[in-house]
């Protein structure tokens, strides 16, 4: 198990050409891709969805095909049949061996969708050439929180509002650390094309997270990327997900809130570059 947490970033100066931006409105899964090469598939989080990964689409599709989908229930994907992490992750395994056949794809996923990508890791490890975790954790509530208060919070904030497009304002500056106004804007726009339906699935779902078990038997080279400001997903517990990975690293990225690839979007695509280059030069 390898530990390192760094403060900094180095400069991070992709080859100007990138393929043209496509949107696959595919069933069951749909999904945005930009760049050709060897894949990347992204998995947003809660309130997320493909439009989500617009900084790390534009920067990094000169290194890779990248591949950001919409969630099932999320966008123009079709809904789960069945409320379950091994539901979502199903759905991941089978979205990669869509767009990369013959190719393992390096793994990235935000908070909820880091959460379904450890269990895709875990799932179909041959598939994962290298994975990297956002704002996530290895269990949900690992600070005591309760579970049925929090989906309670989250389900009255949509019950006032009646839709995740109206509840986005009064959600995600909350997530936002304190220089990050400026993206709220942004992760409203990709909330509001959230369905009501695929966000109550999700909200069923996330409360039933628990990797620790599964996290030892995670091989690949993994980096966990922590807002040093996130009061959702702290450090602690990007921590405790290197604790239990035989081939992890904690990076901290300064001064970030848990919005952090739009927050933080050259950093967080400085640490990306690295870690692809680092197992795919």
């Amino acid at each position: 198990m390898l530990t390192t947490i760094v403060n900094t970033v180095d400069s991070f100066s992709p080859t100007p050409y990138r393929a043209q931006m496509l949107d696959v409105d595919a069933q069951p899964i749909a999904w945005r891709e930009e760049g050709i090469g060897e894949v990347a598939v992204l998995l947003h989080g809660l309130g997320g969805g493909r439009t989500a990964w617009r900084p790390q689409l534009a920067a990094l599709s000169a290194l890779r095909r990248c591949i950001a989908w919409d969630a099932p229930g999320y966008g123009a994907s079709a809904p789960v049949t069945e409320r379950s992490f091994d539901a979502y992750a199903r759905a991941a395994v089978a979205l990669i061996e869509t767009v990369s056949p013959d190719a393992p794809v390096d793994l990235v996923g935000m908070s909820f969708g880091g959460m379904i990508a450890q269990y895709a890791t875990a799932r179909a490890p041959q598939r994962v050439r290298s994975l990297t975790l956002l704002c996530t954790s290895p269990k949900f509530g690992l600070d005591g929180t309760d579970p049925d208060e929090w989906r309670a919070n989250r389900l009255a904030g949509l019950e006032q509002m009646g839709s995740p497009a109206a509840a986005a304002p009064l959600i995600l500056p909350t997530l936002a650390g304190p220089n990050g106004a400026h993206v709220v804007p942004e992760a409203i726009e990709a909330m509001s094309r959230v369905p009501l339906q695929g966000l109550l699935d999700s909200l069923a779902t996330i409360a039933s997270h628990d990797t620790r078990a599964i996290l030892p038997s995670i091989e690949v080279p993994t980096l966990v990327l922590v807002g040093e400001l996130d009061e959702e997903t702290p450090v602690a517990y990007g921590q405790a997900i290197v604790d239990l990975l035989p081939n992890g690293r904690l990076e901290v990225i300064p001064g970030a809130g848990h919005l952090l690839n739009l927050e933080a979007e050259d950093a967080v695509n400085e640490a990306l570059a690295r870690h692809w280059k680092a197992v795919l030069p």
